[in-house]
């Protein structure tokens, strides 16, 4: 059996792509949406160690497979037919590389290996250093001037990202009620983009923290030039380091994702503990359809095979994504009044496909930045997570809460926003 059949069971007869192999073997289906490329052997090596979705990924980010055409419609196909890698297959791939072949390859380079108690601070730190400490300017790059890295805003795809992420910033200050005077901690600040934008345009003494140190760099840098220094800080913290309360408003904007189930409580009640009576938190997050585990009286932690995904080791180690019922419920055990979800799904598509197209159009210096490896790992996570949201596999919420001791929520009867 030649590579191209071998490759194109794997996938299944009704994932309309052709296949092209080194070997010279090809496969060519009705309607196919994009050719995927078998460059070299190892690809095969990859998909008998790790069968199904690392294994694939790992020879993407390595260029021993490629896809030629449109990238998202090729994700969406996979998708939608899920297909399993049969016993019988892995066996041919076997045959095909022979014993020499059977050796496990070392996992890329851009693969992240932790160590340590997951969610302690030292590993925390670890997982944020691998995603955010890559490149400032490769970030510049990706997510435009703004430098914003969450679901921005649209009011239609039309108005444009930077505009997009200015609306973002505006609903959250909306909804935190911010006037002149107040004092805002943005957990989480990345670059800095809430807590300039809240202190420009609403008068209020921001402190950002991050565990980035090219993040905490470049924030307060960007604060500096904007004549803001006097009213932004920026901190190289922990959240559950920050002790300096009571603020009269708490915002968490794409941090979320990173503190765990596990950590679920510690951080609401954190967060709440450094908030005045009457003073809000937003709590904007990716979060995940519910499942089956979510009807446990005792919510599990994430399996260990879902730590053998591709987001798990190539770009968000040790992330964890909650069910918005659950985070609603966690809020309210500590004693944060929900009062108002919005779900920002669709507008995260849009975000993520803006990223992608600039980052398609900065390539060469994508590569030159932070290498090939790097930016196909960013190339294959920013189709593949618009396809998630597109689909309904993916969701993101604002919760906004506020502390309303005796019943003083301080909230007018109807919102502006």
């Amino acid at each position: 059996m030649n590579i191209a059949d071998l490759v194109g069971r794997a996938l299944g007869q009704d994932v309309h792509v052709n296949i092209r192999a080194f070997d010279g073997s090809e496969v060519h289906r009705d309607g196919a949406v994009a050719t995927i490329t078998i460059t070299r052997p190892e690809a095969l090596r990859r998909l008998i160690h790790a069968p199904g979705e690392l294994g694939m990924a790992r020879a993407f980010v390595t260029g021993e497979l490629d896809i030629e055409g449109d990238l998202f419609a090729t994700i969406t196909a996979i998708a939608e037919h899920r297909p399993s890698l049969e016993v019988s297959v892995v066996i041919d791939a076997a045959r095909q590389v022979g014993l020499k072949g059977l050796r496990p390859l070392e996992p890329p380079p851009e693969e992240a290996r932790l160590h340590g108690r997951r969610h302690s601070r030292r590993r925390d730190a670890s997982a944020i250093s691998y995603h955010y400490d890559v490149s400032n300017e490769f970030y510049r790059l990706l997510l435009g001037p703004s430098m914003t890295y969450s679901c921005a805003l649209w009011e239609s795809p039309a108005v444009g990202l930077e505009a997009a992420q200015a609306a973002k910033h505006e609903l959250v200050c909306q909804k935190l009620g911010l006037q002149p005077g107040m004092r805002l901690l943005d957990v989480g600040c990345g670059w800095g983009g809430m807590v300039l934008h809240a202190a420009a345009e609403h008068g209020v003494e921001a402190v950002g923290v991050t565990i980035s140190q090219r993040q905490a760099d470049l924030a307060k840098k960007r604060a500096a030039e904007l004549g803001l220094g006097d009213r932004v800080e920026i901190r190289l913290l922990d959240y559950r380091d920050v002790n300096d309360g009571p603020y009269d408003a708490i915002s968490s904007i794409g941090m979320f994702e990173h503190v765990g189930l596990s950590q679920l409580h510690a951080y609401f009640g954190r967060l709440q503990s450094l908030l005045r009576p009457e003073g809000r938190l937003l709590n904007h997050a990716i979060g995940r359809p519910a499942t089956p585990r979510d009807r446990l009286p005792v919510p599990l932690p994430p399996s260990p095979r879902s730590r053998r995904t591709f987001v798990q080791r190539f770009v968000f180690p040790d992330g964890e994504l909650h069910e918005v019922g659950a985070v609603v419920s966690a809020m309210q055990q500590h004693d944060l009044e929900v009062r108002h979800l919005e779900t920002l799904r669709e507008h995260y598509a849009l975000t993520l496909r803006a990223w992608a197209r600039n980052l398609e159009d900065g390539w060469k210096d994508a590569v030159a930045m932070v290498g090939e490896g790097r930016a196909r790992v960013w190339r294959l996570s920013m189709a593949a997570f618009a396809v998630g949201f597109e689909a309904g596999r993916i969701q993101v919420h604002q919760v906004l809460a506020v502390k309303a001791p005796e019943g003083r929520s301080g909230l007018p009867l109807r919102p502006a926003y």
